[in-house]
């Protein structure tokens, strides 16, 4: 009896199949972040609860204002990254992590000396992708 692959919830993500258990994210398929707000671009791989995606974002560019229904937290490997979570504005070197909790606006740029890097985590009840901001 064969197993129907289940169909990841971002456009381009790969979702994880049954026996799958090691991904290696230089060859997983490439995506925008958040394709109407922001210039983050990586590696996306769902689960059936988590949501995991390693991120580039180019200096001097960033994410627009937005939200979505799911948590996330934010791990800095390199660059600079300035944020605004909720109004309140953050500056994340590499190792420190960011928490942006469900609807929630925020928007970030990387410091224009350099990219910056990132790991992300969200909970599967939504997408990678948010909605851009009014």
């Amino acid at each position: 009896m064969a197993s129907q692959q289940a169909v990841a919830r971002t456009p381009g993500a790969k979702r994880a199949g049954a026996g799958e258990y090691l991904f290696e994210l230089a060859k997983v398929n490439r995506i925008k972040g958040g394709p109407a707000y922001s210039t983050a671009e990586g590696a996306c791989i769902e689960g059936d609860r988590m949501i995991v995606a390693l991120m580039r974002m180019p200096a001097g560019t960033g994410a627009e204002p937005h939200s979505h229904p799911n948590e996330q937290w934010i791990y800095i490997l390199e660059g600079t990254f300035k944020a605004k979570i909720g109004g309140k504005e953050v500056e994340a070197k590499p190792g420190s992590v960011l928490y942006i909790p469900s609807n929630t606006v925020h928007s970030g740029k990387a410091t224009a000396e350099a990219d910056v890097l990132f790991f992300t985590v969200k909970d599967a009840s939504h997408s990678l992708h948010g909605i851009k901001a009014a």
